[in-house]
């Protein structure tokens, strides 16, 4: 009787890791659909999603520095310096001196950029909101703290 309880517990371990491996792997997958078409965001126009994360890391400040930048976006210095040259031509961003370090630029969001920073913040909460709405509190908590736990163990795979 102990035997069929552990092989039944087995098996139900093995259907809810199976279940959940699949359910993650299609989050994945509709993560990667998406991260790879342009959308509109304000008055910028279609931004990949490369433009618009980078454009989210620079926020509305008063700057930030290009190599603070790329360790933002976990990139080189030189692919920071590609799409910064991307968003230039699209007049979203500009970049300028350091007041203090002659060596070392920072790079700011123009008014267009900002446009597109917000957009994409309200878009961001937007989703958010609807996706609360199909989730009890109870849920909405277990949620959050999944999602922070899965970020961190990605981040530790790095």
């Amino acid at each position: 009787m102990e035997q069929r309880k552990n092989n039944s517990t087995k098996i139900n371990q093995t259907q809810d890791f199976t279940k959940g491996s699949k359910n993650l792997g299609r989050l994945f997958l509709q993560l990667r659909r998406l991260e790879r078409s342009p959308q509109v965001f304000g008055a910028a126009g279609p931004l990949t999603p490369s433009e618009i994360h980078t454009i989210d890391a620079i926020g509305c400040g008063k700057g930030i520095l290009m190599s603070e930048l790329a360790a933002s976006l976990n990139v080189t210095k030189g692919a920071v310096t590609q799409i910064v040259k991307r968003l230039e031509k699209k007049e979203l961003v500009k970049r300028s001196p350091h007041p203090k370090d002659s060596r070392s630029v920072l790079v700011s969001l123009k008014e267009k950029g900002i446009s597109a920073f917000e957009a994409h913040q309200e878009l961001q909460l937007d989703f958010y909101k609807q996706l609360r709405t199909k989730l009890t509190p109870e849920e909405i908590e277990v949620f959050e703290k999944a999602i922070e736990k899965l970020t961190e163990y990605m981040i530790s795979r790095e």
